[in-house]
């Protein structure tokens, strides 16, 4: 990739993200630079604090671009791309959201925009999805080009009207060894001689916890008791907290956490009851170490887990219940899984794939843009 694009000034562009989106567009930063590129990101303040791409190699200015369509904060965010990106020769936008500001910020030059989507359209039906819905279809049809982390994204973005649909699925960042054993992770958690069960993500109702804790509670009744440890932080916090004492499951809350390798090196099993996932880092993370993982056949699921994992319909206490408690009663069946898991592991796009694909698009774009 070395010089593909020397001298090029590439933007890349997110709205508030504290999770894959963020991690995604910091991994791509070493690649591009050492390809030629001339970076800068932009997006919220919050999200250089929290995922530092100016510490490794990209400049960054902030550009507050809301979670939500805020028309009067839009128009002021693009404004401010607009005079950020004037020099580019290439903008970059992860997420609808950054996608809408970029294409505004683009309006009457000849650059190139690209837009990866990263997520689905989650809002029930009613006067903010159709809004959502028009903003799609507009961005869609702006870009010059779409990339789509799981199939029906894929497939939305052509219905939306995209001229040139690329599948792009985003790879995990490495995790690293722990930095701990098994056994003091699992003493600090308090799961000594009981199973650790983990749930990875934010605290959002797209990722099913509201799901999860009724089953945790029906856990409670076995011997040992297993422990279920969340690790995140989110909007459901208090409401989570609530059924988790409501329904005395035995589910602890961990907040934010920065040892994740740890964590899944001390996890008997890990759960993923999303209601939407597209490529999602916390189940590649949980293939690379081998953990046995039951998630939900939804978005880019089955594509990325193949045999490697226990799939199970979304919002159904019972088929997760069922699908934990046949793990935790057959070590056999545990075991078989963690070996699918690793091996499945083995065909997971790499972060050197992903930075390639995104390396190649700019090049095919600028050149032809020249």
């Amino acid at each position: 990739m070395t010089g593909q694009l020397a001298g090029r000034r590439i933007a890349l562009t997110l709205a508030t993200s504290t999770g894959g989106v963020g991690a995604h567009v910091r991994s791509l930063i070493e690649p591009l630079t050492a390809a030629g590129a001339d970076l800068s990101v932009f997006g919220p303040a919050a999200t250089e604090e929290l995922f530092r791409f100016s510490t490794v190699g990209a400049r960054f200015a902030p550009v507050e671009i809301a979670a939500s369509p805020r028309p009067a904060r839009d128009a002021r965010a693009a404004a401010r791309l607009y005079r950020l990106t004037r020099h580019c020769d290439l903008v970059h936008a992860h997420g609808l959201r950054a996608g809408l500001v970029a294409v505004l910020a683009g309006t009457g030059r000849s650059r190139p925009t690209v837009l990866t989507l990263h997520n689905a359209l989650l809002d029930p039906p009613g006067p903010r999805r159709r809004i959502l819905e028009l903003l799609e279809r507009l961005v869609c049809r702006r870009a010059d080009l779409v990339l789509a982390v799981s199939g029906d994204l894929l497939a939305r973005a052509l219905r939306a009207g995209a001229g040139d649909v690329r599948p792009a699925p985003v790879a995990a960042p490495p995790l690293g060894e722990s930095s701990r054993s098994a056994a003091d992770v699992r003493a600090e958690l308090g799961a000594v001689d009981r199973p650790l069960i983990l749930a990875l993500g934010r605290l959002h109702e797209q990722k099913g916890y509201d799901v999860l804790v009724p089953a945790a509670a029906r856990w409670a009744s076995r011997e040992p008791v297993p422990l279920v440890a969340v690790a995140g932080s989110g909007p459901l916090e208090a409401q989570l907290r609530t059924q988790i004492a409501e329904l005395r499951a035995p589910v602890r809350l961990l907040g934010r956490r920065a040892d994740v390798a740890d964590l899944l090196n001390a996890a008997d099993i890990v759960v993923l009851p999303s209601r939407w996932e597209g490529w999602p880092l916390v189940a590649q993370e949980a293939l690379r170490a081998g953990r046995p993982l039951v998630t939900t056949a939804v978005g880019g699921l089955p594509d990325l887990v193949g045999d490697g994992a226990v799939l199970v319909r979304p919002d159904d206490v019972d088929a997760l219940d069922a699908a934990v408690r046949r793990l935790l009663d057959d070590p056999a069946a545990a075991e078989a899984l963690r070996r699918a898991a690793t091996a499945r592991a083995q065909h997971l796009p790499t972060e050197q794939d992903t930075a390639g694909q995104v390396v190649a698009v700019y090049a095919e774009l600028l050149g032809a843009a020249q």
